[in-house]
């Protein structure tokens, strides 16, 4: 799968190809301009503030759910979508509902908060347990700063980290109930230790963490395990598709078509096992970390992430990535060989 020739002296020619993707490539057309990732199968809005990640209102019968809040420097204008379609519908926000603890995913959380005081925050036990860091706080604020200053850098927003916090604990199989519908989260560790994937039912539309990947065109789904590709293997694929759902809602994407969702899953684990054989291929050759590194950007630095990160970012996350995949390798190799 890797493309290593055997018996071969180590060198750039052997470098595996990158994953097919057009040079240029609108992500959101992959599948036809007629298929829309927002066409939810149940009651979900789209109140997303700017570019980043994603903040979905779930509207049950009784109760409503904010899923994530997307990045600081859009906090207002999230918040307001989201008053907007709450005024429309005479509703109130009951909740608000963390995928993790990642900046670009919670950092509207304080304008939140500041408009709907009464809604409560809800995220996996570890989850809860980082807010309490003023490090973590710290960071996030920083990288929040860094977006504005990518995104937004004439906006008058001032980055804020007060009000990151969450007031309850969900645990794996724990539902909540907004009316005739029900949200059941599962944790489902591997991008952090903290993801969380929610089941809205009964639409059986699962919104999943990035530890079950981000897909990137048709052909490619980026795994960005920055903690484990075995418990996202292991733990979280399986769990994730032993709840059996109809529907499936991506991070940083959308919706999938559902006759895609069997090809999803497998596609998702052909490329852990394509990453692992990649990694384990160069240090049976005897290249050092920083060097596997390099090799590793020249595969996956593509046009499309150019337009999405900084490189410098994007070399930090894979090397998140490489010492996961390096300090779990020969168990992975093993799990492959089953």
């Amino acid at each position: 799968m890797t493309g290593f020739t055997e018996n071969r002296p180590a060198g750039r020619e052997e470098i595996p190809q990158k994953p097919v993707l057009p040079e240029k490539i609108d992500l959101f057309a992959t599948f036809g301009p007629d298929f829309d990732r927002f066409d939810f199968p149940g009651p979900v809005y789209r109140v997303t503030g700017g570019h980043g990640g994603e903040a979905l209102l779930i509207c049950g019968s009784e109760k409503t759910a904010l899923l994530d809040c997307g990045m600081a420097y859009c906090g207002p204008t999230t918040t307001e979508n989201t008053r907007k379609v709450l005024a429309r519908l005479g509703r109130d926000l009951d909740m608000i509902l963390l995928s993790h603890s990642h900046y670009d995913h919670i950092g509207a959380l304080p304008w939140l908060k500041q408009a709907f005081p009464e809604a409560q925050v809800l995220a996996s036990r570890h989850c809860a347990r980082i807010l309490t860091r003023p490090g973590a706080r710290k960071v996030m604020g920083e990288l929040g700063q860094d977006a504005k200053n990518i995104y937004a850098p004439d906006s008058p927003v001032k980055i804020i980290t007060e009000g990151l916090a969450a007031d309850r604990v969900l645990e794996d199989g724990e539902t909540v109930s907004l009316g005739k519908e029900k949200v059941m989260a599962l944790v489902t560790p591997g991008h952090t230790d903290c993801s969380m994937s929610y089941l809205l039912e009964p639409a059986g539309l699962l919104f999943t963490s990035e530890s079950t990947g981000i897909l990137e065109g048709k052909d490619y789904v980026h795994t960005p395990c920055l903690k484990s590709f075995l418990q996202a293997v292991n733990v979280s694929m399986p769990r994730c598709r032993a709840v059996n759902p109809r529907h499936i809602c991506l991070p940083h994407f959308g919706m999938i078509p559902d006759s895609f969702v069997r090809r999803y899953w497998d596609m998702f684990a052909e490329e852990c096992a394509s990453k692992t054989r990649f990694v384990d291929g160069m240090v049976q050759r005897g290249f050092g970390r920083e060097e596997i590194l390099d090799v590793y950007m020249e595969r996956y630095w593509t046009p499309l992430k150019a337009m999405e990160q900084p490189k410098e970012a994007f070399r930090l996350n894979s090397g998140y990535i490489l010492d996961t995949l390096l300090r779990e390798r020969e168990d992975l190799l093993a799990v492959l060989e089953c």
